[in-house]
C-alpha cells in the first residue's frame, strides 16, 4: 500500500464476520453489523505533545489487531493487486483496545 497517515492516524482492514449465522442461514449485506475489529495496515509518525516538541509515539503497530468504536473513522476503497478491498482511516483515539493472542 502507497498511503502514509499523518500524526495520530492508522488505516485499519475491516475483518468481515461470518456470512452465515451458526444455524446456516445466509445473511444479506444489509443484515450485518459493521465490523468493530480490523488488522493495522500503516500507522502515522504520532501526534505532537502539547508544546509542540516532540513527538508522541502510537501505541499500536503494524500488523496488531484492534477493536475499534462501532461508526469511527472515514471508511474507503482501494484496488490491491485486482481486488477492491475497504479501508479505514482512524484517528489513535478511535482504537479501544488491541487483541493479544
Amino acid at each position: 500500500m502507497n498511503l502514509k497517515p499523518l500524526a495520530d492516524r492508522v488505516i485499519v482492514e475491516p475483518l468481515e464476520d461470518e456470512e452465515k449465522t451458526p444455524g446456516g442461514i445466509l445473511l444479506p449485506e444489509t443484515a450485518k453489523e459493521k465490523p468493530q475489529q480490523g488488522k493495522v495496515i500503516a500507522v502515522g509518525a504520532g501526534r505532537w505533545d502539547d508544546e509542540g516538541k516532540k513527538r508522541v509515539p502510537l501505541e499500536v503497530k503494524v500488523g496488531d489487531r484492534v477493536i475499534f468504536a462501532k461508526y469511527s473513522g472515514t471508511e474507503f476503497k482501494q484496488r490491491v493487486d485486482g481486488v477492491e478491498k475497504k479501508y479505514l482511516i482512524l484517528s489513535e483515539r478511535d482504537i479501544l483496545a488491541i487483541v493479544e493472542k
